[in-house]
């Protein structure tokens, strides 16, 4: 299994575009667009994080398939983390070792992720890349329709 991260390209889109609407992976992600089947907003979404110079995205290859993305947001001293994998992947180490990769190319620190509190699985990918729960906070969650629980981690020097 060769796990490798390289520069989003456009022809990328369209597999993250069928990625965000999994619906197993909305409800597990929880803090979603607020209607991720609508196109337009997903194009005008990637059109503007491509283009910010302070966005660091990869695109995530398993063997050479695109099989997700991960990134780093935000202003300074509050960046975050973000990723997504395609749910057929699920717990063979795509995430870990994505997040590993990136966290080597982004040595700033310190770095923050947030996911809903049930999310077993992405915390255990955070804690695994040296994440600790640093507090937690109620928040809508777009695809579950209510507040729910979301923990926030942080990633010291």
């Amino acid at each position: 299994m060769n796990i490798a991260l390289r520069e989003v390209h456009d022809s990328d889109l369209p597999v993250f575009y069928r990625l965000l609407n999994d619906p197993e992976a909305l409800r597990m992600a929880a803090f979603t667009p607020k209607d991720p089947a609508d196109r337009d907003s997903f194009d005008a979404h990637w059109a503007k994080i491509l283009a910010s110079p302070d966005t660091i995205n990869r695109t995530v290859l398993l063997d050479g398939d695109v099989v997700g993305h991960v990134s780093v947001y935000g202003e300074a001293g509050e960046r975050e983390v973000t990723y997504w994998i395609d749910r057929a992947h699920w717990g063979k180490g795509i995430a870990t070792a994505a997040l590993r990769a990136l966290l080597a190319e982004v040595p700033e620190r310190p770095l923050l992720a947030r996911v809903a509190a049930d999310n077993a699985g992405s915390r255990r990918v955070l804690e695994k890349c040296g994440f600790e729960v640093s507090g937690s906070v109620m928040s809508y969650a777009p695809a579950r329709g209510t507040e729910i629980e979301e923990l926030v981690l942080a990633l010291e020097a």
